[in-house]
């Protein structure tokens, strides 16, 4: 490559890199001021994979696929001129956002940048990170990998699946696998909640009469060169969700799916020294998605785990827009920070912090409860105890995204006082039986 120095690298072309580029050219840097890495064939990230429908009725008012929320982004980036090297793994980056990345056409190149934002998705937990007991034969996949197999490499992982984890990808390979002959005998859960969807758990296991057992966890496998079944019980909540003796069902099957949690994909966040939010497992981020280190954003599944890619387009955008303005110069003059803090039933917050300035803009916040809960009030509080929002809730869920708006009057009058944090909980809070 023969500029060996960018404004603005984005680390990713799924739904967030290829959003977050876009925002870059709209807030006015030049395509050529602009690269875009991405390690796979091709852009558009998981959602080349997500064949099923639901994408975009946020984004776009109509209900796409995957390939097809994925197609308009490529679309829009291709109409600004974006540059998108894809085939190209990154290796490193540093705090002074220099890039080392190696691909079959650049060769090994180290690069530079006034401002990085690291899109680089989630991916799957597995069963070495849950310690699942029993053999070690085949037939055990991800739910990601198996849909992989599925809609891109037209293979089927299994003919009597066994499902464990209620995540939305579990619940959606429920139901394709079901499409495609198979037999899904349950979907096993070990929280006493389902973490998808509703309208996963509606469309795709109650629909197909596919049972959901919640409060249950695989505790053997069995099976030699092949899965042959595997043993799943009732777990004690009161007791740190250990199985409870007696209750064992074993299940005979031949394919056991995991669907029991997505990573953020920080190595490179790490590298570069940026703290890490325990409950996200994502940077610590401002409300302008700018980590800890000036510079460096970080928007979508590496950030937090989404339920909705909406939601993800929307927060790229924020970050693609605030690292254009900052290699602009055109940033605003911080006044002062305030933290955000959790309190009942909320268990984290992105942004965890708030940057104020002498004229500040709306803020909205993203958290997820601890628990499902019916007839709650949503609230924001600072630390002097005035009430920023105040909302109206009758359900709520740790599968589904909850968020709020700070008026921008508040956060003018927060930074002309003395507060420090602002406090995010849950009030008259009724658990769902």
């Amino acid at each position: 490559m023969s500029d060996m120095h960018k404004k603005v690298i984005i680390i990713g072309a799924g739904p967030a890199g290829l959003s977050a580029a876009c925002a870059c050219i709209d807030s006015g840097i030049s395509p050529d001021d602009l690269l875009v890495i991405e390690r796979d064939t091709e852009p558009g990230g998981i959602l080349n994979q997500c064949i099923h429908a639901g994408f975009g009725l946020h984004r776009f008012g109509e209900e796409l696929t995957g390939p097809e929320y994925a197609g308009r982004y490529i679309r829009m980036a291709e109409e600004r001129n974006v540059r998108i090297l894809t085939n190209a793994m990154v290796l490193n980056l540093t705090p002074d956002k220099v890039i080392t990345f190696i691909s079959p056409e650049t060769g090994y190149v180290t690069m530079t940048a006034d401002a990085v934002i690291l899109a680089m998705g989630c991916r799957e937990r597995t069963r070495g990170a849950i310690g699942i007991p029993g053999s070690r034969p085949s037939g055990i996949y991800t739910a990601g990998c198996a849909q992989r197999y599925i809609n891109i490499e037209g293979f089927m992982p299994g003919n009597r699946v066994v499902i464990l984890g209620s995540g939305d990808i579990g619940l959606i390979m429920a139901r394709r696998l079901t499409l495609e002959g198979a037999k899904v005998l349950a979907v096993c859960e070990i929280m006493p909640y389902s973490g998808g969807l509703t309208r996963n758990i509606v469309q795709c296991l109650e629909d197909f009469n596919i049972p959901l057992k919640l409060s249950h966890t695989v505790i053997d496998i069995k099976g030699k060169e092949r899965v042959e079944g595997v043993t799943i019980a009732k777990v004690d909540e009161a007791n740190g969700r250990k199985p409870i003796p007696g209750t064992e069902e074993y299940i005979e099957c031949d394919t056991l799916l995991l669907s029991v949690g997505l990573i953020p994909e920080n190595e490179l966040t790490r590298g570069a020294g940026i703290p890490i939010d325990r409950m996200t497992s994502g940077a610590s981020v401002n409300q302008n998605r700018e980590t800890e280190v000036e510079g460096i954003y970080s928007c979508g599944n590496v950030l937090h785990v989404h339920d909705l890619v909406d939601f993800v387009s929307d927060e790229a955008a924020i970050a693609g827009k605030s690292a254009a303005e900052y290699v602009s110069g055109r940033t605003k003059e911080k006044v002062r920070s305030v933290s955000l803090t959790t309190g009942r039933g909320v268990r984290y917050t992105v942004p965890e912090r708030i940057d104020l300035y002498e004229a500040n803009e709306p803020v909205k916040v993203f958290f997820r409860v601890t628990d499902v809960f019916k007839n709650i009030r949503l609230i924001i509080e600072s630390e002097s105890g005035e009430i920023a929002v105040k909302k109206a809730k009758k359900n709520a869920a740790p599968g589904e995204m909850e968020s709020l708006d700070i008026p921008a009057a508040f956060l003018d009058k927060l930074a002309a006082g003395t507060d420090n944090t602002l406090k995010v909980y849950l009030e008259d809070m009724e658990v769902k039986k």
